[in-house]
């Protein structure tokens, strides 16, 4: 864990500081925004460096990985898991369908149809509900407790990890909006160029969304909630629950 001043440290629970004792994993905030595609975080003092998801062979090494036993989770935590896992299979489902879709020269059959239909459902229903939950509830709290706790970026402004997970959030939106809106002018486009050519666009940003969503729930399964059991009370997890049953 990042130094911090005797001031902090005190304001932290003394069963966190106690627990934290044990532990000398250290989330690394630099290897975590390394990894992290679409566009570059100049706005929010990320690294210049701008990474496809679908590039990096690396992309899912384990970059702050902390180890959580299942039995230690929380209930929100697992919540927010079984909520992540539900996603990914309606992920995976699209991710067969959209390369089937362009495999086949761009035909849609009725199970092509059937993945794209449950997957934006899913997106607009499931994905960005559970996302704007973890804003409300988890993220204020955990992004007090990692400045707190030293565990930021150096410099001026302190970067989380939570600053990266509600930067992947904002690219959800942007590209579920876009590959939904080119999937639907497709159809709608009688110059057979003009419509490959926004397909093969619909098709890139759909791979590009699809590989977004699977390393931001590997990221907040194997770094951000092991973060989140690391440093927050049993108390606050019972007040954070609270809250999550309110939305």
């Amino acid at each position: 864990m990042t130094s911090t001043d005797k001031s902090e440290n005190l304001q932290l629970p003394p069963e966190i500081l106690k627990r934290n004792l044990k532990n000398t994993n250290e989330l690394d905030l630099k290897k975590l925004q390394k990894s992290d595609p679409v566009k570059k975080q100049s706005e929010k003092g990320l690294d210049d460096e701008e990474d496809s998801p679908m590039d990096p062979p690396n992309a899912y090494e384990e970059p702050g990985k902390i180890a959580m036993q299942k039995e230690d989770r929380s209930a929100s935590i697992n919540i927010f898991m079984q909520e992540h896992e539900a996603v990914l299979k309606v992920v995976e489902e699209f991710e067969k369908g959209i390369i089937e879709y362009k495999t086949n020269g761009y035909k849609l059959t009725k199970g092509i149809n059937d993945s794209f239909a449950k997957f934006f459902k899913c997106f607009d229903d499931d994905l960005l509900p559970h996302n704007r939950k973890e804003e409300k509830t988890l993220f204020p709290i955990l992004q007090k407790k990692l400045i707190l706790a030293g565990e930021h970026s150096k410099g001026a402004k302190k970067i989380t990890a939570i600053d990266v997970m509600e930067d992947d959030h904002v690219k959800f939106i942007q590209l579920g909006a876009l590959a939904f809106n080119l999937l639907g002018l497709a159809t709608r486009m009688i110059d057979d160029r003009s419509r490959i050519f926004v397909l093969d666009t619909a098709y890139e940003t759909s791979r590009e969304l699809i590989e977004l969503i699977k390393l931001h729930i590997y990221r907040e399964d194997e770094t951000l909630f092991p973060l989140a059991q690391k440093y927050i009370s049993e108390m606050e997890f019972e007040e954070l629950l609270k809250e999550m049953e309110k939305l």
